[in-house]
């Protein structure tokens, strides 16, 4: 198992999300107790999708995170890096145009979306600021931009019981739901390696994002960074 603070190797991860693909849904229903359905609805407001906008879903998965932008009429290409993931996305979402893409290559002309987001993703790219860069290139000028990961808790004591949990409940919990319980191993220390609010939001600005602010959310278990091209 790829190991979090190592180099990320695209196969490795690749074939985790491959293996993880059938229970994935249900499992970050139980790892996070159901805040991922309201996470999931703040991206929705925060891009704020319009009738006929297109809008770029990066790191899509089963294509869950992709519906929402279709129900409130945006075009959504779900993208992932996945093959397993995105057969089951095919298969429960038949009408959604899953298409398969390197984060750090993204298969789409330049200037293409309205917006682009990636929620809980970036972090799994190899590069995260030529993944960001990549998200640039492809949105229009004043296009939008958001990412939704985990962060730091913003209360000492809170980070403190939420790092136990990460590195001690997390696992044994995933063995009982996951259909590739190791692959939580990598996934809670990605998100123990991952920078904070005000780090992701330079990581942002350097790849030449515009304006980049954030906002917390569950107590900045997760931060929700906007910016614009």
């Amino acid at each position: 198992m790829v190991r979090a603070e190592l180099d990320k190797q695209p196969a490795d991860v690749r074939r985790m999300f491959d293996a993880v693909a059938k229970r994935y849904d249900v499992t970050n229903d139980v790892l996070s107790l159901g805040q991922d359905r309201r996470w999931r609805h703040e991206v929705i407001k925060a891009v704020d999708p319009k009738p006929g906008e297109l809008v770029l879903d990066l790191a899509a998965g089963t294509g869950t995170s992709s519906q929402p932008f279709a129900d409130r009429g945006a075009s959504v290409v779900p993208c992932d890096f996945s093959l397993g993931m995105l057969k089951v996305g095919k298969s429960a979402k038949p009408h959604l145009p899953f298409t398969a893409g390197d984060g750090t290559k993204l298969p789409f002309a330049d200037d293409t979306f309205d917006a682009v987001t990636i929620s809980f993703g970036l972090r799994n790219i190899v590069d995260p600021a030529a993944g960001l860069r990549e998200m640039l290139r492809v949105t229009r000028p004043g296009g939008r931009l958001v990412v939704c990961e985990f962060s730091h808790p913003t209360w000492g004591p809170f980070r403190t019981v939420y790092v136990e949990y990460l590195m001690k409940a997390l696992p044994p919990v995933a063995r009982a739901v996951s259909s590739s319980p190791d692959a939580y191993v990598y996934l809670a220390e990605s998100i123990r390696a991952w920078p904070d609010q005000q780090g992701l939001a330079d990581l942002v600005a350097k790849a030449g994002w515009q304006q980049p602010q954030w906002r917390n959310l569950s107590g900045g278990i997760v931060a929700l960074h906007r910016a614009t091209a």
